[in-house]
């Protein structure tokens, strides 16, 4: 099945993943300029007034950059919505998506088939993250365009299962176009996730430490410094389990090795809480050990493409000996 025209014009297989309050227009501009989709929560911008600002911000900068560089023009841009009783903002956030026919939008935490209509109302695509086969196919009943798979490592609030499993599953039965998300930080994993199955590489942790990422120097510096031992995988912050920074949690007073489950039913995702809860405790994925320091995202993304032309040209290399 061929991609959504949106997709087509994505020049490198990358999805920028959105970044709970780090993720900003300057971002964004920067990750679309650069040849992937750059993306960002609805809910980093605050006051809420200050999303329409944001999202002029983005589509005039980009269509600047298209104006300037007619032969390498931008990739589309996304705009995450957390599907979640918690966001009680979910109504106007999808007004201005509106205004500004945002192409792409990622939901989050919650299906439904109205958010859905909306996007497609004037034209736009719906990319859905899941962590198993059975929101998956939950999703796509309630008429997502596309998935996005958070496999075993991702940051943030990431599933377990490994993505060797979850992708076959899901391609099994799915067509339409998938983005892989899980410890993924190198070229050589964005081919990988394509020989899986998927259509694209969804990275988030590295993008934290870049130049125009909203995030403290402590945090970037903190990313550099770590490795997949320096994460663990908690519920307590927000009621679902994600991945964190174990420094982050020792800074809180907190033993990152022994922690407490928490209540699913205190779940919250919108609220003040959410906010101080992943200001101080910091989401990260496993695949950090590739990132050796904070660098503009622009960067970071030509290390992607040096890496993955790589990876293919190795590939091919090792073409015959397997025939």
């Amino acid at each position: 099945m061929a991609l959504p025209r949106v997709l087509q014009q994505v020049p490198f297989p990358v999805i920028g993943a959105p970044l709970f309050i780090i993720s900003n227009p300057k971002l964004v501009i920067a990750q679309c300029t650069a040849g992937i989709v750059g993306s960002m929560p609805a809910l980093n911008a605050r006051p809420a007034s200050q999303l329409d600002e944001w999202l002029a911000e983005i589509t005039e900068g980009l269509a600047a950059w298209n104006k300037a560089h007619p032969d390498r023009p931008a990739a589309p841009f996304a705009i995450n919505q957390i599907v979640h009783k918690t966001n009680d903002r979910l109504e106007h956030d999808m007004q201005m998506c509106a205004k500004y026919k945002v192409p792409i939008v990622i939901t989050s935490l919650g299906a439904r088939t109205d958010i859905n209509d909306a996007v497609h109302s004037w034209g736009g695509i719906v990319m859905h993250d899941v962590i198993n086969n059975t929101f998956a196919k939950k999703a796509v009943e309630k008429g997502a365009d596309g998935l996005i798979l958070v496999a075993a490592g991702a940051g943030g609030h990431a599933g377990v299962k490994s993505p060797f499993a979850l992708v076959a599953e899901v391609r099994e039965w799915f067509k339409g176009p998938i983005a892989l998300s899980g410890a993924i930080a190198t070229g050589d994993a964005v081919l990988a996730a394509q020989a899986l199955g998927a259509d694209f590489a969804y990275i988030g942790s590295p993008f934290i430490a870049t130049e125009e990422a909203r995030a403290s120097e402590a945090y970037k510096q903190c990313i550099v410094d770590s490795t997949s031992d320096d994460i663990v995988y908690s519920s307590l912050f927000t009621g679902v389990h994600g991945n964190y920074l174990k420094p982050s949690i020792r800074n809180a007073g907190l033993d990152p090795d022994h922690l407490p489950e928490s209540d699913p039913s205190k779940m919250n995702f919108g609220g003040e809480g959410a906010k101080k809860a992943w200001k101080d405790i910091w989401g990260c994925g496993q695949g950090i050990g590739a990132v050796k320091a904070v660098q503009p995202a622009a960067e970071l993304v030509a290390r992607l493409k040096r890496e993955y032309a790589a990876a293919r040209r190795r590939a091919l290399e090792a073409e015959p000996a397997l025939a």
